[in-house]
């Protein structure tokens, strides 16, 4: 088990030690940090606000690299907390394969003439797999 844990860990680390800095840049600017169910989360500050004001296709409420979910607020991180957590999961299966996966899906799909983002394979299934959770429950 312990081996299995391990590798869990190693198979994504190069993007988890990106989310890592990304995470010590959003602390330097106001951000938060909490460990949750073997996952840092960083949300908040100055730099998830600015995040939260980019134009439309850039804006986003959180995203995951590797080990590491990175949210504009608080509030963005609980209601996408299970999605997220899909994408931990899919970066364990995909390893360092993972992104380079992700970006040719949403490309096959602005191909295609769909969206990118929600017709993506990985975002299909985080949103199957974890609904996102209502701001009121």
């Amino acid at each position: 088990m312990v081996k299995h844990t391990f590798l869990r860990y190693l198979w994504p680390s190069l993007y988890t030690a990106l989310g890592l800095l990304l995470g010590a840049f959003a602390l330097l600017l106001g951000g938060q940090w909490r460990r949750h169910l073997g996952v840092i989360e960083f949300s908040g500050g100055w730099l998830g606000a600015g995040l939260a004001r980019l134009p439309q296709p850039l804006r986003f409420s959180a995203m995951t690299l590797g080990h590491v979910i990175l949210a504009v607020d608080r509030s963005a991180l609980a209601q996408l907390r299970r999605h997220e957590h899909v994408h931990v999961r899919q970066y364990e299966r995909w390893g360092p394969f993972f992104l380079p996966a992700y970006l040719l899906s949403s490309f096959l799909q602005l191909l295609r003439g769909r969206n990118p983002y929600r017709e993506n394979y990985f975002e299909r299934q985080a949103y199957a797999l974890a609904p996102r959770r209502r701001a009121d429950s």
